[in-house]
């Protein structure tokens, strides 16, 4: 067994590993960048190394900086977590030729299954259906065109070297194709390091069910369960459970056989969720992630399993503890992801800050996977993940009544996040009886408001003129509109998206089912960022004249791209940032000139 591994990660998953590497009695090296010297995963760990300050291409993306902190420490191995290298088929690779263990699958699994192209070819020769796709990656927003016209739209552009929804568009028409090849591979390439991107025909009525499967290297093959990840935002998850919900018997062991056979295709080593789109009674494979996933704790929970424990296990040579697939499910549990994110009206906008409170109750059935305590800072330069609330309960409605009253009692104070959002989940009727599918969440249920945030610049109130529903890319946003005048409810807002009140020019706080409400101020045109961030992508010109809604400029904040919207009609003033322009938030991108209702 190892002595000593280096965590190649940060935040919760760092944390996570770190717990078990103590109840193991693993020493840990933490690595961080120069903005993290103070993070959680940093003070947790038993060694910490700086890599140095930059963007995460200069730290936590470098092979070659991680590897010469394992050495410099004496670590023996390198656990990646998820994200960043993870699924990183030269960087495994590079690990193992400077002598070292990665924990994980071998390069050559993770380059044929890690990338989701060649993927695709592995689940046609292991014989398990696939949704319609692009033959490989492709090059530009033509072939998005060619595919759309022979198989219809909606489909799907992902990248190819990673998952969580990071370099993913939904694209609906041919015209779309064009903003969203371009902002996938923006958002892939920020993410993986890789800018590849394929097609995947779009189902529109299917559920995210994947299945947890294992390897060691004697030749031993299992699925450990399933799990449910439909409830999901901008393609990322928000809640998860396991088992998955309404699934027969006989689905779930062909799922399972067929992950299992697309594993020992690839002679797989390690922990990997082969995910699949369920659609009545039909499944077809997504991808295989070839690591640990964010939601393991829901299987570990039903399994009886450290699923951490056991990569660790594998990875020095030992035989897997389970010698079957397909056990039993011990009760169910549930998972909720805690992000610093606004999810008022459905924006789920980035909402980074200091924590500064964090209150986990302590109940039975609840457990808390956090990569923060009071006082920690979520930065702006990375995931919004705060920490997973997780429930156990011996049936479904057991583990809901838990994790709903876990939520209420959860206390994270100096930010906002996405408990309103998973709250509402949990009380809605369809996610009781199990009637939901990937675009339930963004389709159908009505997120609480709360009140915005005061300007950082000048203190002055920023208010949200109207919360728009645009598709940029492929991705429905619902826009807000910063600015800072009197108030006229619902002005600027297309007749279409006001509510009868809003129409009549009367304020309410109670709105209709599926209605939008607007704000209490009409705006003078300015346009501000509305969080620190990088701007990747300009779309107007000084002098351009453009109708309220039309998308400005795109802002990446916290690995994820976020347009900022015309907040009415009028004229584009001096545009006073460029592409690549790291920005504070509240910062002055541009002036409108607001056009009158007769030049309107």
């Amino acid at each position: 067994m190892f002595k000593k591994i280096l965590i190649a990660n940060r935040g919760e998953i760092a944390v996570r590993i770190m717990s078990t590497c103590a109840d193991m009695g693993i020493a840990t090296v933490a690595v961080h960048s120069e903005a993290d010297s103070a993070s959680y995963h940093v003070r947790r760990a038993d060694e910490a190394v700086n890599l140095g300050d930059g963007p995460a291409s200069s730290n936590y993306l470098n092979p070659e900086a991680i590897l010469d902190a394992a050495k410099k420490t004496g670590a023996e191995a390198i656990h990646p977590g998820y994200g960043f290298l993870s699924e990183n088929a030269g960087f495994a690779q590079a690990v193992q030729d400077a002598g070292l263990v990665f924990i994980g699958p071998s390069a050559a699994a993770i380059s044929t299954m890690g990338e989701k192209v060649a993927a695709r070819d592995v689940a046609i020769a292991a014989q398990v259906p696939l949704a319609p796709g692009s033959n490989g990656a492709i090059e530009d927003a033509a072939r998005i065109r060619e595919f759309g016209a022979e198989h219809g739209y909606p489909v799907l552009v992902k990248a190819s070297a990673g998952g969580g929804g990071r370099g993913m568009r939904r694209i609906n028409s041919a015209e779309e194709a064009e903003d969203a090849f371009d902002s996938a591979v923006r958002e892939a390439t920020a993410a993986f390091g890789s800018g590849e991107v394929y097609l995947e025909r779009y189902l529109t009525k299917a559920r995210h069910v994947e299945i947890q499967v294992f390897a060691d290297k004697h030749g031993n093959t299992v699925y450990l369960g399933d799990r449910d990840c439909s409830v999901q935002r901008r393609h990322q998850k928000l809640i998860e459970e396991s088992p998955a919900p309404g699934l027969s018997r006989t689905m779930r062991r062909d799922m399972g056989e067929a992950a299992v056979r697309l594993a020992a295709h690839v002679g797989y080593v390690g922990a990997g969720t082969v995910e699949f789109l369920v659609e009545r009674d039909k499944f077809y494979f997504l991808e295989m992630n070839t690591r640990i996933q964010v939601e393991h704790p829901v299987t570990e929970l039903v399994q009886g399993m450290d699923l951490i424990a056991e990569q660790i296990r594998v990875a020095a040579g030992e035989k897997l503890s389970v010698t079957g697939s397909g056990r039993e499910p011990r009760g169910a549990a549930i998972e909720a992801r805690i992000n610093a994110e606004d999810v008022a009206g459905g924006r789920f906008i980035p909402a980074p800050g200091v924590i500064t409170a964090l209150d986990v109750p302590n109940q039975p059935g609840l457990r808390f996977d956090t990569g923060y305590q009071s006082g920690d800072e979520v930065l702006p330069f990375y995931d919004s993940l705060i920490g997973k609330l997780i429930a156990w309960g011996p049936d479904r409605a057991a583990a809901i009544r838990r994790l709903k009253t876990g939520l209420e009692q959860l206390t994270v104070g100096g930010v906002k996040t996405t408990v309103p959002a998973a709250l509402a989940v949990l009380e809605h009727d369809d996610f009781i009886n199990e009637d939901f599918s990937t675009l339930w969440l963004e389709s159908t249920v009505n997120l609480p408001e709360t009140e915005p945030a005061a300007d950082p610049e000048d203190d002055e109130e920023l208010d949200f003129l109207a919360r728009n529903e645009v598709e940029v890319g492929g991705r429905y946003y619902t826009i807000p509109f910063f600015n800072e005048l009197a108030p006229t409810l619902g002005a600027g807002m297309p007749a279409a998206t006001q509510s009868p009140e809003q129409a009549a020019g009367g304020g309410q706080r109670s709105r209709p089912a599926g209605a939008r409400r607007g704000a209490k101020k009409a705006s003078d045109g300015t346009v501000k960022a509305p969080m620190q961030g990088t701007i990747v992508k300009i779309n107007a010109v000084q002098g351009q004249e453009v109708e309220a809604g039309e998308v400005l400029f795109v802002l990446e904040a916290m690995k994820m791209e976020n347009p900022i919207a015309a907040p009415v009609s009028g004229t584009v003033g001096e545009i006073l940032v460029a592409a690549g322009d790291s920005l504070a938030a509240g910062t002055l991108l541009t002036s409108m000139t607001v056009l009158t209702p007769a030049e309107a």
